[in-house]
């Protein structure tokens, strides 16, 4: 069976390398290089050096001229790397020639998040997704993989290298065939996880519970301010992507409502399409949810440039279009009042919060009542002891928050949705 290589687990240590093809793209080919960086630090590789190169003609099979990919491959061997990793996205074809001309492992961005994904993936669902998106992305690769077939010497049949050849190519369409058969297994795996979400959302829109989603930028903050809000113990930590699973929470808002806030796995800039194609049973929460709390961190000094990211990723997935709450979060962090008042100007009407100590978020939750306030009202029923019926509908689909008794009546105080409204007026206290 086929199957895709760890390649990280392989290389110790890396040279990084960004293309950039206009002078004006210089910054933004060095914030992403930065941000490889801290990707290729999550998988624990050594970084022994970075360089961006300016790239005039775009050469088919190396990116860059043959002349400058030669001093590149001199330039990583010298600092004595095991790998070349490319913060642009590298064709099959680029790839092998690069490890050809290198005789060293070759990644590219892409495959970094991937490798990085795999890791942090815990349950069945991420894997599933994971291993997927990995699929999809070694099968057109899985040529080079089965090089050293093509150059086993031989007899036999025609002679020397055609019936070599032959052995290597044998078994490469065996393992394209398993891969393929593979990816079709974890899409219709997918598609039954996708059907389980849809019976869970069906019950929950059958309680009438309202939901919001917690987007944003990789290591944001996401799960910390869930963690907070909702007094839970989801993983939690200063690392990228550490979080790949949806995972939903209950909170009760001050009118007694309640409400359920899922976390979504963090994006970062580029993030491969195929992943966002295989992460969609995840981000749904998103596409779903009645409105979106979009965390920023106010400490990072490219928190304008992770907002346009994520709000990509949402119009990608069409959920751009949905209320949003911009938190500002890890505030606490931010020391120059400068900086604040520049992201007060960029993100007016923002939430500033610190998910670690908790400022700001009361704020926050009384901004949920208030969107959900036209859902729900608080009244006082007055229902005889014999229309237990009654009692029973107001306990199911409303949040009893008091109960008294006057002579053979109930006095229920609860909140209740406003559907039921009419259902109820008969019962409704004259004290309400």
């Amino acid at each position: 069976m086929f199957e895709v290589r760890e390649k990280p687990d392989m290389v110790e240590k890396a040279m990084l390398v960004g293309f950039c093809f206009d002078k004006s793209e210089e910054p933004e080919t060095q914030l992403l290089l930065a941000e490889l960086e801290e990707l290729v630090d999550t998988l624990g590789i050594e970084i022994v050096g970075i360089e961006l190169v300016r790239v005039r003609d775009t050469n088919r099979g190396f990116i860059c001229g043959t002349g400058k990919s030669e001093e590149l491959v001199e330039l990583a061997k010298a600092r004595g790397c095991d790998c070349i990793i490319f913060d642009n996205e590298v064709s099959p074809m680029q790839q092998r020639n690069w490890e050809e001309l290198a005789d060293m492992t070759v990644l590219d961005r892409e495959e970094v998040i991937l490798d990085i994904f795999a890791k942090r993936a815990r349950t069945k669902e991420a894997r599933l997704q994971v291993s997927l998106a990995r699929m999809q992305y070694a099968l057109p690769r899985m040529a080079r993989m089965w090089g050293h077939l093509d150059r086993e010497g031989g007899g036999g049949g025609s002679g020397g290298g055609g019936a070599s050849r032959g052995m290597g190519e044998q078994q490469i369409e065996i393992d394209r065939r398993l891969a393929r058969k593979r990816i079709s297994k974890l899409k219709s795996e997918l598609e039954d996880v996708r059907r389980q979400r849809a019976t869970q959302r069906k019950e929950r829109q059958t309680n009438n519970i309202a939901t919001a989603a917690i987007v944003g930028y990789t290591n944001a903050g996401k799960s910390t301010l869930l963690n907070k809000l909702s007094g839970s113990d989801i993983m939690e930590a200063d690392m990228l992507f550490a979080t790949l699973d949806p995972t939903t929470r209950r909170i009760e808002l001050e009118d007694g409502q309640d409400l359920l806030l899922s976390d979504t796995v963090g994006f970062v800039r580029n993030l491969p399409h195929r992943l966002v194609e295989s992460f969609k049973a995840t981000l749904e929460e998103a596409i779903l949810a009645g409105f979106l709390i979009h965390v920023l961190d106010a400490s990072s000094d490219e928190v304008v440039d992770h907002y346009l990211t994520t709000k990509k990723v949402l119009a990608e997935l069409g959920a751009d279009e949905k209320r949003v709450l911009v938190v500002l979060n890890k505030v606490d962090r931010v020391e120059d009042p400068s900086i604040l008042t520049g992201l007060r100007a960029e993100f007016p009407g923002a939430f500033e919060a610190s998910a670690i100590t908790g400022a700001g978020l009361a704020a926050l939750t009384d901004r949920f009542t208030d969107l959900l306030a036209d859902r729900v009202k608080k009244l006082t029923y007055r229902v005889p002891q014999s229309r237990g019926d009654i009692s029973g509908l107001i306990h199911r689909e409303g949040k009893v928050l008091e109960t008294d008794y006057d002579g053979n009546d109930i006095l229920l105080t609860a909140i209740v949705p406003k559907n039921l409204e009419g259902q109820l007026a008969e019962f409704l206290s004259e004290s309400a």
